[in-house]
């Protein structure tokens, strides 16, 4: 959305008048085509050249547009890393001037002493996707029990009730991933106990690592009747794998992963059912949850609101986090309804 000098002047004479106004209001006086950013946004992913985070970004640029925000977006390279691979770009946000930091969290913990820092010096932590215990507001892209019961769904109308199924994650300390698949197995445990779980292998959110842990997992376990991939990377990299060896229609494969990522494995069966959210949305969400921090419309206090946009009104739950959901099921019937 995009103001004249002279709305934006009125809006800041308003604003002032309310009490408890904290809105940072554009800079008066620029040309068309100037910048007019009261807000800068520094959104660090787990790591880069993921299309998952690629598209996360997307849709944190679409929201900083529509207000008038400067988004940057930077990382570590490569697959996913340890919490020490993004400390160094969670203290730049203080030496860059950023009024807020946008986190997917590699680890829980090891980022926290950074974090704070960067807290103490006014910048506010929003994580989305993966949390820390350490910031302002986590925006999550769906309750994990429902995400946990989502992928033991898929799996069960695969392959039934019995039959030995193996985890292949992103990273160790991923805190979503772990999270997910600590309540599904609690959920197979008491409702599916004729499935076991074999391990919790890990392919770091690299695809090549992800295609060759499939093979040596399929190898050391010739029993195996399924794989579930919560990462958007390792499930089509696991059926790239399953799909051209002697394991094709053998073992069942599910998870989370985008439809642009699925759509050949699902077309040829290799994937008959997958899921995951908008991660467009979870970026345009996480950049006006940081805006409405940085104004001061919210604290992380349950019951707290603000707007977001196209999203329209957003509570606050418990323990400081903003939901998104629903988790959406694609298969061969719908995935070509979806375009990220």
């Amino acid at each position: 959305m995009k103001f004249t000098t002279k709305i934006a002047a009125l809006a800041a004479v308003t604003c002032l008048a309310l009490t408890g106004c904290t809105s940072k209001p554009d800079n008066p006086g620029t040309e068309p085509g100037e910048s007019t950013s009261s807000y800068n946004f520094l959104m660090l992913p787990k790591n880069l050249g993921n299309p998952y985070f690629d598209a996360s970004n997307n849709g944190a640029k679409d929201a900083a547009v529509e207000f008038g925000g400067n988004l940057n977006y930077t990382g570590p390279s490569g697959g996913s890393g340890s919490g020490e691979s993004q400390v160094s770009f969670v203290t730049n946000a203080t030496k860059q001037g950023m009024d807020a930091l946008i986190l997917s969290a590699n680890d829980p913990e090891a980022l926290c002493d950074a974090v704070k820092g960067v807290q103490a010096a006014g910048v506010k932590v929003i994580t989305f996707d993966a949390d820390t215990t350490c910031r302002d507001l986590f925006v999550n892209q769906a309750a994990y029990e429902e995400v946990a019961r989502t992928l033991v769904e898929m799996m069960v109308a695969q392959i039934g009730d019995t039959g030995e199924v193996a985890w292949l994650s992103a990273g160790s300390k991923a805190h979503n991933q772990n999270e997910w698949m600590r309540i599904a197995n609690e959920i197979f445990a008491a409702e599916h106990p004729g499935i076991t779980i074999v391990g919790t292998f890990y392919g770091n959110d690299n695809d090549q690592q992800s295609f060759d842990r499939t093979a040596a997992i399929l190898d050391s376990h010739p029993s195996l009747v399924g794989i579930i991939s919560p990462t958007a990377v390792g499930l089509p990299a696991a059926a790239r794998y399953i799909q051209g060896s002697e394991f094709a229609g053998k073992v069942a494969l599910t998870g989370l992963s985008l439809p642009s990522l699925m759509k050949d494995y699902v077309s040829a069966g290799t994937v008959t059912q997958f899921a995951l959210w908008n991660p467009g949305d979870l970026g345009y969400l996480s950049t006006f949850a940081a805006k409405a921090l940085i104004n001061g419309e919210i604290t992380g206090a349950k019951g707290d609101t603000f707007e977001a946009g196209t999203l329209g009104t957003i509570m606050v739950g418990d323990n400081a986090t903003v939901i998104l959901g629903p988790v959406q099921r694609f298969t061969a019937e719908n995935i070509n309804d979806f375009d990220f």
